[in-house]
């Protein structure tokens, strides 16, 4: 007789066994799954910055700030050291050309140019008395210039007698000769004399000119020394408006130090400062542009001072056209400057993505606009509002440029 075998049932340590293994397999595929298609993050689209890419006309520039200042400013020094006596007029004051500001006192300057009037007197008293000597020697030595020529005449009259006479023998040889010599001396005589009075009228001539030259020196000094002692009325050199007096009543103040300054109010310039990396990118000519109450307004480089200070140099800027209406002096403005002409470039809008990424890739919205994946790209220049796109993107394509600092390494972000 056969006997029924009972099939055996699966014990409940089998399934269990069974059950972690498939659940063991499940967690392998799904790892597998999960990092062979990157990793994903939920974004609210209300939380992040998307820009559309362009092509539209571009131009390199830089932000710097800049503070208006007149067009000229004329420093006021102390051109002779002193106590100041006197204030004409405050600080802010608008001022002419010549007009007083204040006036300084100094006792030493002031007896120097007393000593040199003295002298001058002095000099020109002792050219009075040498110019009176000399006339009355010219006029002895004429006198006796004369008197050389009158016995010259009338020895040659005697000379000239006693040759007729004595050719016709009326007297004797020895009446002719001693009138010859006579007539010899005389000649000489006369020669020496023209020789001294010619002699007298050259040193004349030479003590005059030497004494004239003396005084006109001497002359020179005091009015030199008048005008260092007209310099301790300190005037404005120019029409403007007198700013930073440093100058109280009884204040001493040394030769060659800063009173104050006189600002030319015709124009004014703006003082930039600029970070050194950009000094080889700056040249006069290069224009800038900022707004002031809603109107744009341009600026020309005149000046580059080329000494870097604190890792910044500085240039001049000079409004192009119109000035700003109640534009002041010391006010600040944001100044944008070209350091490139314009051109047509694919550019995208500058965020906070820049410095996660370095502008070496970018978060590039899906077609549908559910999604945002990375994309490899290559910037190039920039200015205040956008990069230039050298790679990676084309015109139209959608980028998130907000900051990526919360998504980690994700890959790809699900936007909600």
């Amino acid at each position: 007789m056969d006997v029924q075998i009972e099939k055996k049932k699966y014990s409940k340590q089998k399934l269990l066994l069974i059950g972690g293994g498939l659940a063991l397999i499940a967690l392998i595929v799904f790892v597998i799954i999960s990092t062979s298609g990157g990793s994903k993050l939920n974004v609210e689209k209300e939380r992040i910055s998307i820009n559309t890419v362009s092509n539209n006309v571009f131009q390199e520039n830089i932000p710097v700030n800049g503070i208006v200042l007149p067009i000229t400013t004329i420093y006021l020094d102390a051109l002779e050291g002193g106590r100041v006596e006197e204030k004409f007029v405050e600080d802010g004051a608008i001022m002419k050309k010549g007009e007083p500001i204040l006036r300084l006192s100094n006792t030493d300057l002031e007896l120097s140019l007393i000593n040199q009037e003295t002298s001058v007197y002095n000099l020109l008293t002792q050219m009075q008395i040498s110019q009176n000597a000399a006339r009355q020697n010219t006029i002895n030595r004429r006198n006796q210039f004369t008197d050389v020529e009158n016995n010259l005449i009338e020895a040659k009259r005697v000379y000239d007698l006693n040759k007729r006479l004595y050719e016709k023998d009326a007297i004797g040889r020895q009446d002719f000769e001693s009138s010859e010599n006579n007539y010899n001396y005389q000649k000489q005589r006369m020669e020496l004399a023209k020789k001294v009075l010619s002699q007298d009228s050259i040193s004349t001539k030479q003590e005059v000119s030497q004494a004239q030259s003396s005084y006109s020196r001497t002359q020179s000094a005091l009015e030199l020394m008048r005008k260092k002692v007209g310099d301790l009325v300190v005037r404005a050199p120019v029409d403007g408006q007198l700013t930073a007096l440093d100058a109280e009543i009884g204040q001493s103040k040394n030769k060659g130090e800063r009173l104050g300054q006189i600002d030319v109010l015709s124009g004014y310039k703006v003082r930039v400062d600029i970070d050194e990396h950009y000094i080889s990118r700056i040249y006069n000519g290069q224009t800038g542009t900022f707004t002031f109450n809603n109107k744009p307004y341009t600026l020309t480089i005149k000046k580059v001072f080329t000494q870097v200070n604190n890792g910044r140099f500085q240039v001049d800027m000079q409004f192009e056209g119109d000035v700003p209406e109640g534009i002041r002096r010391g006010q600040n403005l944001q100044i944008r400057v070209a350091l490139s002409a314009e051109k047509q470039a694919l550019l995208v809008a500058k965020g906070g993505f820049f410095q996660k990424t370095g502008g070496n890739w970018i978060f590039k919205v899906s077609e549908d606009g559910n999604s945002a994946y990375k994309v490899n790209i290559k910037l190039g220049s920039q200015n205040t509002e956008y990069y230039e796109v050298l790679e990676g993107l084309n015109s139209g394509d959608k980028v998130i440029t907000s900051s990526y600092d919360s998504y980690g390494d994700t890959e790809e972000l699900i936007l909600k």
